[in-house]
């Protein structure tokens, strides 16, 4: 049973509930507190659901359930003291330390954590905001899979799929629609580099390249997207352009800093990220934490720390600390940033591992990713119930026979 707290006590307010601020705030209640000090937290977030983004592309092959990897707030914080409210940030106060909700009563705050993730930019491109489908939310998932049953419910012969960006999502995406689609499918990248997964590990990047000319996918390289209509798009390529069409086109490529954020008096980059310092605080702001895309982060080494979900992991874990340090004057700890690798599925039952010395491809691989992401759910219950989802899986396929 969580301890009681009380209105007097230090009130820390989560904004974001992904792998930042979900994981933040239950690092928070591991830590011993005195009944002085145990302060009350209230997680905010405009979405229902928890999303494991890592395996949001399982859902378009069938591999996985929305509940598998995008399980309810409230189903992940019971018993855990922790006030979750389902809102989006109208403004922030600095002054005052109190965060505006729509809907709801705003929240004073002793210690705020700004966590709320990046967007999808689609203004740069005349026709994305009409017509692309980025790939970030579990709506954005069922978008997708609305799009892809009308298609394939239809009577044309080729569904046309082109996806902007040929970073992990680009590749991800690429390799489990062709899979879903077969020969029906035309799948064809786009990417403005030179080459595909340009800051991935040379392994990683071949065994892809590989992946994807065994399923026909089509790559796009030095191309960059123009224009795009409901049926077609313009490519631009030494200077040339052309038209081409197109059934479904999937936005993966760049991320922007939610306008909440960026309207706050707080210094930031030259793409709006929060400046903070070694310990995960907003500069000259000790009291606020930014962790996550939002953030620009350099650890105790100086190293500038990536925008991914095991840096903000992580993250999550020093920023706990800190607070908890914070609050009952404790020494704070600088975060140090490990990189643990890289991981991507390239089909179903089929992945890439390059990290900590490790290369692993294939089926060997896709069971060491799914097992670490297993070990990364959130919480103990619900680790149990997908592991053993997944254990009798292969008994009731076998059944279905």
């Amino acid at each position: 049973m969580t301890q009681a707290t009380s209105p007097n006590n230090p009130h820390i307010c989560v904004l974001g509930g992904g792998f930042g601020g979900l994981y933040t705030a239950l690092n928070l209640t591991q830590y011993s507190w005195q009944s002085s000090q145990r302060p009350n937290i209230t997680l905010v977030d405009q979405r229902d659901r928890f999303l494991f983004a890592p395996l949001l592309y399982e859902l378009l092959t069938g591999e996985l359930q929305t509940w598998e990897i995008a399980p309810p707030y409230p189903e992940l914080l019971a018993n855990t003291g922790i006030h979750f409210q389902q809102s989006a940030v109208d403004s922030i106060d600095l002054e005052n330390k109190t965060v505006r909700l729509q809907g709801a009563p705003e929240i004073r705050y002793d210690y705020l954590v700004l966590a709320l993730g990046g967007e999808t930019p689609l203004h740069f491109v005349p026709g994305a905001e009409e017509h692309a489908i980025p790939f970030r939310t579990i709506a954005d998932a069922y978008r997708l899979e609305e799009r892809l049953r009308e298609l394939e419910e239809s009577d044309i012969e080729k569904i046309r799929v082109a996806i902007a960006g040929g970073g992990y999502s680009g590749v991800e995406l690429a390799c489990k629609l062709a899979e879903r689609l077969g020969d029906r499918g035309r799948i064809r990248i786009v990417e403005k580099a030179d080459q595909i997964l340009r800051t991935s590990p040379e392994f990683n990047r071949k065994t892809a390249e590989e992946a994807l000319d065994n399923r026909g996918v089509w790559i796009d390289l030095e191309t960059t997207i123009t224009a795009i209509n409901a049926d077609s798009m313009t490519l631009e390529y030494k200077g040339q352009e052309d038209t081409i069409p197109v059934d479904v086109l999937l936005w993966t490529v760049g991320t922007k800093v939610a306008e909440v954020i960026t309207q706050l008096p707080l210094p930031c980059n030259d793409r709006q990220q929060v400046n903070t310092t070694s310990m995960l605080q907003v500069v000259d702001h000790p009291d606020i934490f930014a962790l996550g895309d939002l953030a620009d982060c350099r650890d105790a080494t100086g190293q500038t720390v990536p925008t991914t979900a095991q840096a903000a992991l992580q993250q999550a874990q020093y920023a706990a600390w800190n607070i908890w340090a914070l609050a009952t004057g404790r020494s704070l700890l600088p975060f140090r940033y490990q990189h643990l690798g890289e991981m991507m599925t390239l089909g179903t039952d089929t992945a890439t591992l390059a990290g900590l010395g490790i290369t692993l491809e294939g089926s060997a691989a896709h069971i060491a990713r799914r097992l670490a992401y297993l070990y990364r759910m959130p919480t103990l219950d619900h680790q149990i119930k997908v592991g053993l989802n997944w254990i009798a899986k292969p008994v009731r396929d076998l059944l279905a026979l």
